[in-house]
């Protein structure tokens, strides 16, 4: 029979190497990581944007010029971390099949927050700037309508 002490032992140490296994697994490859937080941050800063689109009268011309400048300088950062096939993440499989439109999509998206950067520099109102948020916004959903796996 084992001693107490030494069945504590080899119980801790199973449990110690169940959870360093589980933690393996659940974190999610390092280019996955990195584009869905850039996505996540392009994400909050359309919030922030959009809740001004959505009521006008909170136009904040300093805010807006901030995210749309932010949404620029950050629109070619994820793409490099598409190049590896097995950090699917939610990307379908399309990324890699058609590699052509996936790039346009992405080139799509980097002029379109250009333009809205531009718009947003010189904007006095909120009129100044929607309609390059829109565009901002349907490059967004066009590249995940095709590049993205849906959500239930």
């Amino acid at each position: 029979m084992l001693p107490v002490k030494s069945f504590k032992s080899m119980f801790g140490i199973t449990l110690l190497a169940a959870a360093l296994g589980l933690s393996a697994c659940s974190s999610p490859n390092p280019d996955v990581k990195a584009r869905q937080d850039s996505m996540k941050s392009w994400g909050d800063a359309m919030g922030i944007m959009g809740d001004m689109i959505e009521a006008p009268n909170t136009f904040d011309a300093d805010l807006f010029r901030e995210q749309a400048a932010f949404l620029a300088e950050d629109a070619t950062n994820p793409w490099s971390h598409f190049e590896d096939q097995e950090a699917v993440g939610n990307a379908t499989e399309a990324v890699w099949v058609d590699v052509d439109s996936f790039r346009a999509e992405s080139d799509n998206f980097q002029q379109v927050t250009a333009q809205l950067d531009v718009a947003a520099q010189g904007a006095t109102g909120i009129s100044d700037v929607q309609p390059a948020f829109k565009e901002v916004g349907a490059s967004c959903k066009s590249c995940h309508t095709d590049f993205r796996v849906k959500k239930d």
